[in-house]
Formats: C-alpha cells, structure tokens, sequence
C-alpha cells in the first residue's frame, strides 16, 4: 500500500498495534510521529525500524495523551510538513479486574481510563485539526482519523467494567465526530478482539496470557490469533483512499468472536 508524501501520527506507537502500524505506513514511505508515553527505548527501536523500512521521515515524541498541552506537543512534532494526512488514535491504557470485582475499581482508576481511552483520542482530533483540514486541501481529499477501540467497546466484556465503558464511549465518539468534521476529515474506528501481543501478558503474566491465547483460539470461529500485523492492515485501509467514502464507522475486526455463541454446543 503506497503512503509516499503521506503525514501521519500513531499515538502509542511504542509497541503493538501502534508499532505495527507506524512499521505499515513505513513500507508505503510515509512521514510519521511516533508517540510514546513511557517507553523511550521501544520507540525508538520502532523508529529505527521504520526507517529501515523506507519511511521518508521520523520523529520521536512522548506524551500522555491524557494531558491536552501533551498533545498539542505531539501535533506540533508534525507541524513542520505543514500538514497531516493521517492521525491514529491508538494510545491505550486498562487495569485488569473480573467484571464481578465491583470493588477492584475505583473512581480514580475509571478517570485515568477514560482519560486515555477516550479523552485523548478528542483532544488529539482537536489539537491535530488544523494539520489535518491542511492535509485535505493539499491532496485534494479527506484526511483520515483511525480510532483503535474494542469490541469490548460494543460487547461490554475485556479485562475490566472501566476499559469497556471507555471504548464503548470511543465508540460513541467516532459519528459524532465524523460528522462535526466532515467534509474535510473523516472519522472511522478499529473494534479488534483478541491481539497476541504483551497487552495481555503485562496484565495476566506469561501463563495467564497463554491460557487467554489458547481459549481465543479455541473458541473463534476463525481458530486464529490475531496478530497486530492483521489489525494494523485495516488500520491502514481505513486511512487510504480505498476506503474515501468511508466515515463514521466503527469496524469489528475479531476473527468472529462476534459469531462465537452461534457455535455453541447445546
């Protein structure tokens, strides 16, 4: 997929979906902002590898796109090119607490969540909306904003009541947004399921995340776990021109875990 002369930023792109996806955009030759919060030495190494990979340019930012001065910090990386053709919310943070633990959560673990998850994507859209109408009016299209939410977002499952809540409010964002921002950006939303990466074992730890891994396995129809690769090729879609009359969608992409209960032995 050609991204030559495109302008993008990855938020979280330290590692994961982010790293692969920023990886993606680099193999069409893209210009990109990749963000990190904590994690200087991943991205850094996943700079590196974008340059190996033919990016045109890349810079290193952090910032918690909790904090709206950081990101006007991360928007203004970009401000050089003068434009921004692509911006993919993908910076996300959970704690892991069974549904039924109503006392593992409390009022300041859902406003950091929520503060991640669905604060930043809007403040990075605002701080970014400018770049981005510049983007339009220089190739002649839409620029392209990628939320990256969950199907737990849309199911009301995932590793706590306060991630789901917070995706599902990513979920909500994502019309609403679309069409405060038309005609010149478009808004479209990511809902994966299950991902192998080191998500799960950050959360669960090396056993814990094997057992998840085999049950999705298990139990979805397609018998595969998802890789970031896969879902960072749709990430990449949803910012390309194939998907130009694309905006206000919220996209599962979960291997048919959606399906699982059709499955179900009596």
């Amino acid at each position: 997929m050609s991204m030559n002369a495109v302008c993008a930023i990855v938020t979280g792109s330290a590692s994961g979906l982010g790293a692969a996806t920023a990886g993606l955009l680099a193999k069409g030759g893209a210009h990109i902002v990749v963000n990190y919060s904590k994690s200087q030495k991943e991205a850094e190494a996943t700079a590196q590898a974008c340059r190996i990979a033919g990016a045109a340019e890349v810079v290193v930012v952090q910032g918690d796109v909790s904090r709206d001065d950081d990101c006007r910090k991360i928007v203004a990386a970009a401000a050089p090119w003068g434009r921004l053709d692509l911006l993919v919310n993908n910076a996300g943070t959970t704690k892991h607490v069974p549904h039924n633990d109503l006392d593992g959560l409390s009022a300041e673990d859902f406003q950091r969540i929520y503060a991640v998850n669905a604060i930043g994507p809007y403040q990075m859209i605002r701080a970014a909306r400018s770049l981005l109408q510049a983007g339009a009016k220089a190739s002649g299209r839409a620029a392209a904003v990628v939320n990256v939410s969950s199907i737990a977002g849309i199911n009301g499952d995932g590793s706590s009541i306060a991630y789901s809540a917070s995706k599902g409010a990513l979920n909500a964002l994502t019309p609403t947004l679309a069409r405060a921002l038309a005609p010149s950006i478009r808004v479209n939303t990511v809902c994966p399921g299950y991902i192998d990466t080191p998500w799960f074992t950050k959360g669960r730890g090396n056993a814990g995340a094997r057992q998840m891994r085999e049950a999705v396995v298990a139990r979805v129809p397609l018998k595969v776990a998802s890789t970031a690769e896969d879902i960072a090729q749709l990430v990449c879609f949803l910012a390309s021109p194939a998907s130009s009359n694309m905006t206000g969608e919220c996209v599962r992409t979960d291997a048919g875990l959606h399906l699982s209960s059709l499955f179900a032995k009596d």
